[in-house]
């Protein structure tokens, strides 16, 4: 035997020993050349090539949750068995993937931006807060026809009535929308006709009967009926319903409509308002019933009413020293409503940026601070305009505007609880002639307002209920 031996690589990444045989005779069986190949033991993977391929593939790697994720990910890129072998030492896919796996850090990358869902509609906030005011036209338009001091306060047993009843109505309402429009249209129905009449026997007790009850009547049946219309969302309808009242008020300035029209156009708007409300209703009732589940205790509206209540005796008792106030600040629930959704879209950017609870609570409670100096500010030039209290006019928006957020999030009990002392001791000091006096209001309402503060930043400071 004779020939040349010599020693080649199997492979360009991979050391192997080749000898190369050449010769001819009985050993060979055959006169040609033949070669045998001897490979060595492997010496395991090729780190450099699987660092550069982790790195080339990081950013697809990083959100996998599972070693297997990776492999289909090479099979994908077309790897064969052969250059698993050969480029990277690695006898299969899953051993290439568990490499990689463990190379790269695991990254889980934002959702991809969507629209806010919690972005709030400017134009039906301010004009719900527009909706909210336009009704004491009405008491422009006829305030020559009634002696304010005698007939005040049988309207305002009414409207403090109606108020109460329909906070703890809407919220049953809403409560019946999640099983269906007919269901919801029913329960509207059935309360507000109830609660027009509590009202009007309410009012009835003092008055002893005659016109004022009657104009009583009107004013809850118009209450009960504008409600229904604000919770099912025809804000557009209920305007279109109140042109009369619009009508007439534009016109005072220059002309004087005469005792008939200034009775009859808020007459008008009143009956504008039921038929639009009667056909809303008709429209609910005709909605194909739902499967109709367990229906929502009576009691958990009942701090939705309570709240309703302290509410209306709190701007009542600002509304007797600054009548103009009030209407400054029946205007502002529109922006004070867009706040509230502001604030549900803003707390849920701080949870997506915060990596723990300490600091969404931080976050949450700046978020907390900015709704509410926006809305005080907003308030503040109307506070000075109108020669009111400022203090107390600030003191009282705060204390509503947080009420609102904790109900917004199903917190009713302790807007119910903190603003009910408050109304109930500004109420007997004011009725009773006993000092301080005007002081009681703005104290009770600054600690209903930093009470109900500590307790957003408590309740709300945690994920849970944004998420």
């Amino acid at each position: 035997m004779s020939g040349p031996m010599a020693l080649e690589p199997g492979g360009a990444e991979q050391d192997t020993l080749a000898l190369r045989l050449a010769g001819s005779g009985p050993l060979f069986g055959r006169g040609d050349d033949s070669t045998l190949t001897l490979r060595l033991p492997e010496q395991g993977p090729d780190e450099e090539a699987v660092n550069r391929l982790a790195a080339d593939l990081a950013d697809r790697i990083g959100p996998a949750v599972h070693p297997y994720e990776v492999a289909a990910l090479l099979e994908a890129e077309g790897l064969s068995a052969e250059v698993l072998r050969h480029r990277y030492g690695h006898e299969n896919v899953f051993s290439l993937a568990s490499a990689l796996y463990e190379r790269v850090p695991r990254t889980f990358p934002e959702p991809p931006a969507t629209a806010d869902p919690w972005r709030p509609d400017t134009v039906r906030c301010l004009l719900r807060g527009v909706l909210f005011a336009l009704p004491s036209l009405a008491y422009l338009l006829t305030a020559p026809l009634w002696r304010v001091d005698r007939h005040a306060p049988v309207l305002i047993v009414a409207a403090v009535a109606s108020w109460a009843w329909g906070q703890a109505l809407g919220h049953r309402a809403h409560l019946r929308l999640v099983t269906g429009r007919r269901e919801a249209a029913r329960t509207l129905l059935a309360g507000s006709v109830l609660g027009a009449a509590v009202a009007t026997g309410l009012a009835a007790l003092p008055a002893g009967g005659g016109p004022v009850t009657a104009v009583a009547a009107a004013q809850s049946l118009y209450l009960a009926a504008a409600g229904v219309l604000l919770v099912l969302g025809r804000e557009r309808l209920l305007l279109a319903a109140l042109g009369p009242l619009i009508a007439g008020a534009a016109v005072l300035p220059w002309w004087e409509p005469g005792p008939l029209l200034r009775t009859g156009l808020p007459l008008l708007a009143v009956l504008a308002t039921l038929a639009a409300c009667a056909r809303v209703l008709w429209d609910g009732l005709a909605a194909p019933a739902a499967s109709d589940g367990p229906r929502p205790s009576l009691n958990s509206s009942l701090p939705y009413g309570l709240f309703g209540l302290a509410a209306a005796v709190l701007v009542v008792l600002e509304g007797r020293r600054h009548p103009y106030a009030v209407i400054a600040l029946t205007l502002s629930m529109g922006p004070a409503e867009w706040l509230l959704y502001r604030y549900r879209g803003w707390s849920v950017a701080a949870l997506r940026a915060s990596a723990t609870p300490g600091a969404f609570r931080l976050r949450s409670a700046a978020v907390l601070g900015l709704c509410l100096t926006g809305y005080l500010l907003l308030l503040l030039p109307a506070a000075l305009l109108t020669g009111s209290d400022p203090a107390a006019l600030l003191l009282l928006a705060a204390a509503l505007w947080t009420a609102l957020l904790l109900q917004a999030f199903g917190v009713a009990w302790p807007p119910a609880v903190l603003c009910l002392p408050a109304a109930g001791g500004a109420g007997a000091v004011t009725w009773l002639d006993l000092p301080p006096g005007p002081a009681v209001l703005p104290l009770g309402c600054g600690v209903a307002a930093v009470c109900l503060a500590a307790c957003a930043i408590r309740l709300l400071g945690r994920p849970s209920p944004h998420a």
